[in-house]
């Protein structure tokens, strides 16, 4: 998996990525999804409450359209449910990773704006394109595929330090655009072993990259040419 190497404090820095990471947790664990709350029941009781939360705040995509309120609002509060443990543990080490730097370079109300516009269009694209399924789509796969847009037009030359549990888990420093590649890799996994259940299309991953990218570009090409020639600082790496 992925660890960054330069320690931070918990609740300094980057408080929006922090705060993002322990709110998807924290609505995972108390959820019916997560199988850990009592007060869902287990068995079919159980699996009829995971339907019925599913349903209630993930992304229906024949139904966004109708446009009332409540459906309206669902691309915003599926970005914080997620469908497993696999799903969760996978988007928010991601979001962790190249978050933090992303976060630190925007501000924290421009990277906030930032998250949610990319996850709430990502969403109603994939939903657009796919106007008549009934499969309930959630997760914060759209918003997080915006920031690694953002992070490669940000830090293209950035390298992460990372444990892949194929290579005995030595912590290897690899170009990040290699370690975007396996955040793919464990998405497909997530997809897969959900069968027919929830999740994010990979077209909602692709709107998100795009979206994180061309805003980055837009609004940073000026300052990413000034500062092209040394190497940023990545995790590890000292500030500049």
């Amino acid at each position: 998996m992925i660890a960054p190497g330069r320690v931070r404090q918990w609740g300094a820095g980057p408080v929006i990525t922090h705060t993002l990471i322990a709110a998807c947790s924290l609505i995972f664990v108390l959820s019916p999804l997560s199988g850990l709350n009592p007060a869902y029941g287990t068995g079919d009781a159980l699996l009829a409450a995971q339907n019925d939360y599913l349903r209630r705040w993930g992304v229906v995509p024949d139904e966004l359209f109708t446009f009332s309120a409540r459906t309206a609002l669902t691309p915003l509060t599926a970005l914080f449910i997620h469908g497993s443990w696999l799903h969760l543990l996978g988007n928010m080490l991601f979001l962790y990773v190249f978050g933090v730097m992303t976060e630190e370079r925007m501000g924290r109300a421009e990277f906030t704006a930032f998250y949610l516009v990319c996850g709430y269009l990502s969403l109603a694209a994939y939903a657009a394109a796919n106007a008549s399924s009934d499969q309930t789509l959630v997760g914060a796969s759209g918003a997080i595929s915006g920031v690694l847009g953002a992070f490669l037009l940000l830090f293209p030359r950035a390298r992460v330090t990372s444990l892949f549990p194929f290579l005995l888990f030595l912590p290897l420093r690899f170009p990040a655009w290699l370690v975007l590649a396996f955040w793919f890799a464990i998405q497909s996994l997530a997809a897969h072993r959900a069968g027919g259940g929830p999740g994010v299309a990979y077209l909602a991953h692709v709107a998100g990259f795009a979206l994180g990218s061309a805003y980055a570009w837009a609004r940073y090409r000026r300052t990413t040419k000034v500062s092209s020639s040394p190497a940023p600082a990545t995790e590890g790496d000292n500030p500049p």
